[in-house]
């Protein structure tokens, strides 16, 4: 094995234009009356620190003038994005890699998987779509004591897997600044169609990105 090849999950391994990007648009309606724009989202994310969609749909709110209490936006927001029995808006994701390529991957490196969901979320999403790819580790929100930015996280996979060369490769500039300050070759994912994408790309190589792809199906190029 070549090395370990760590993924973020939203905007990485599943589109989630559909799903927690419009779960934060919902909840923060819901809660203000205003229909905010998906663009803005990203104008939030592009400043770093809001990998918490709960915190930052709280955020937004609060910057519309409504302060609501964090429990109630994670309550309304878990309520439209996993619904009854994972039926809500999760169920709009897409799944990025083409098949084959994950199967192609785990012939030459190990893959773990390093995301701010919580674990139930991660696995509603890869039952559907990656049931037979093993992760090691799949380390979620709830199995650290510090978020994205913090490098906590991929420490951890590099304490368990001694020797080996890690890559993260993510779609925001806390994946980047994560990966950086655990000394990490970070790689990119920026599509044409990003609405921020000079931006993004701005900050990547800000933070020493070894590569930028349009997708993650490129990724055994830069590898």
């Amino acid at each position: 094995m070549e090395g370990i090849v760590v993924f973020d999950m939203d905007g990485v391994l599943a589109e989630v234009t559909e799903s927690y990007r419009e779960a934060i648009v919902q909840t923060v309606e819901h809660f203000t009356g205003k229909r905010i724009e998906r663009d803005l989202i990203q104008d939030y994310k592009n400043q770093g620190g809001w990998n918490n969609d709960w915190a930052l749909s709280q955020k937004i709110a609060a910057d519309l003038g409504v302060a609501v209490p964090y429990n109630t936006v994670v309550d309304y927001f878990n309520e439209i994005f996993i619904g009854k029995n994972g039926d809500g808006l999760i169920q709009r994701e897409q799944w990025f890699p083409k098949p084959g390529l994950l199967e192609r991957l785990r012939e030459r490196f190990g893959l773990a998987i390093f995301t701010g969901r919580l674990q139930y979320e991660a696995e509603i999403t890869l039952k559907r779509f990656a049931a037979g790819c093993r992760f090691d580790p799949l380390l979620c929100a709830e199995h650290v004591a510090r978020a994205k930015p913090d490098p906590e996280g991929l420490l951890a996979i590099q304490g368990r897997h001694p020797g080996r060369k890690l890559w993260y490769v993510g779609d925001t500039v806390d994946d980047a600044r994560s990966a950086r300050a655990a000394g990490v070759p970070f790689i990119g994912i920026a599509a044409q169609s990003h609405s921020r994408r000079d931006e993004i790309l701005r900050l990547f190589r800000e933070e020493n990105a070894v590569a930028v792809l349009e997708n993650v199906n490129e990724i055994e190029g830069a590898l």
